[in-house]
C-alpha cells in the first residue's frame, strides 16, 4: 500500500481512482464496510482505492481542546486499512486553512484534480467542507458535475446501536471492553514504549512493565483487565492495570502490564496491549497482604479467561 502525507505526495500522471474519505479513528466494523465496499468497487473498475483521511483529528482544529481520546494511532490505523486491501492511504495535515475550505472546493481540489476520483464511497452521515456545510446529497450533485459517482452507505447497526466512533469510546471510557471490542471488530488496543515506574509491583511478586501513552490515548476506566501484551512478532497474556494505585496513595494515573510466565526487561521496547476483559473496577486495599492476595486472584482469573 502507498502511504501519502498531503496532496502533493501524489504522484505525478496519477490515474482515476475509487475514494473514501473519513477520519476512520478505530477502523471499527462500520469503516471496515466503507473501505471495504470502496475496495470492492475498485476492484470491479480495475482502478486502484485510496483512503483519504485526516491528522490531527479535526475536532482538535475546529473546537481547540476538545480533542476526542484517540482510539488508533496513525501508523495503527495506516496498518489496519492496508490489512482491507487499500492501494493508497492519503493523509491529509488538517489545517485551519484546510477547515475553512468550502466543500465544493474541497471536492474539485482533492477528489477531482488530484485523486481523479471515478467513485466515491462515504456514509450515509458524512460531512465535509467549512462547518460541515457539504452532505452526501451536495456529494452527488457535484459527483453529476465532475463525472464521479457516489455511494452512501447505511452505517452498520448492532440491536439498534450505530457502531461509531463515538459509541467505542464510550464503552472504553465505561470500561466495557467487551463491548468495544463488539464494535471495532477486535479488542482495543493501546500503544507505548515500557518506560521505568516505581518498581512497586516486583517486590510485591508481580513485576510490571509500565507504558507511557501519547496523549489523547483512549485508556479503558480504572481498573483491572485480562489482554494480550503485544510486542514485536509475540503475543504474550497478561494482566493489566490502569489507575492510580490507591493503595498507596498514588496520584498519577498509569497503565501496567504483568506478563503472565515472562520475566524479561522490557524496557525502551514499543508494545502494544489488547484489552479483552475486565475483571473489576479499581480498589483500594486495607493492606498490601490484602492487595497481593487480590493480584493473585487477577492473574489466575486471567489465565483462565485467556486460556479459553
Amino acid at each position: 500500500m502507498q502511504r501519502w502525507r498531503g496532496l502533493e505526495a501524489v504522484p505525478t500522471g496519477w490515474g482515476r481512482s475509487v475514494v473514501t474519505v473519513g477520519v476512520f479513528d478505530g477502523v471499527h466494523r462500520g469503516h471496515q464496510q466503507l473501505i471495504g465496499r470502496a475496495v470492492e468497487r475498485a476492484r470491479e473498475r480495475g482502478l486502484p482505492a485510496v483512503v483519504v483521511t485526516f491528522d490531527p483529528h479535526p475536532a482538535e482544529v475546529v473546537r481547540p481542546g476538545s480533542h476526542p481520546a484517540r482510539l488508533t494511532t496513525l501508523p495503527r490505523r495506516s496498518e489496519l486499512v492496508a490489512a482491507l486491501g487499500v492501494d493508497a492511504f492519503c493523509v491529509l495535515p488538517f489545517t485551519p486553512e484546510l477547515a475553512r475550505t468550502e466543500a465544493a472546493e474541497f471536492v474539485h481540489e482533492v477528489l477531482v484534480e488530484r485523486l481523479h476520483a471515478a467513485d466515491v464511497v462515504v456514509g450515509r452521515n458524512f460531512t465535509f467542507g467549512h462547518r460541515a456545510a457539504g452532505d452526501v446529497a451536495l456529494l452527488t450533485r457535484l459527483g453529476q458535475r465532475f463525472g464521479f459517482g457516489v455511494e452512501g452507505l447505511e452505517l452498520i447497526t448492532d440491536d439498534g446501536i450505530t457502531f461509531s466512533s463515538t459509541y467505542i469510546r464510550a464503552c472504553i471510557d465505561a470500561g466495557d471492553v467487551e463491548a468495544a471490542a463488539a464494535a471495532l471488530g477486535r479488542p482495543h488496543r493501546v500503544e507505548g514504549v515500557v518506560v521505568h515506574g516505581d518498581r512497586r509491583g516486583r517486590d510485591l511478586g508481580f513485576p510490571t512493565a509500565n507504558l507511557a501513552t501519547a496523549p489523547f490515548t483512549a485508556l479503558p476506566a480504572d481498573g483491572v483487565y485480562a489482554g494480550l501484551f503485544e510486542i514485536k512478532d509475540r503475543s504474550l497474556p497478561a494482566a493489566i492495570s490502569v489507575g492510580t494505585n490507591p493503595t498507596f496513595s498514588g496520584k498519577v494515573r498509569t497503565v501496567e502490564a504483568y506478563v503472565l510466565d515472562v520475566d524479561e526487561d522490557f524496557y525502551g521496547f514499543e508494545v502494544a496491549l489488547d484489552f479483552v476483559h475486565r475483571l473489576r473496577g479499581q480498589e483500594r486495599f486495607a493492606d498490601v497482604a490484602a492487595l497481593i492476595e487480590q493480584m493473585h486472584k487477577d492473574v489466575a482469573r486471567t489465565r483462565e479467561l485467556l486460556s479459553g
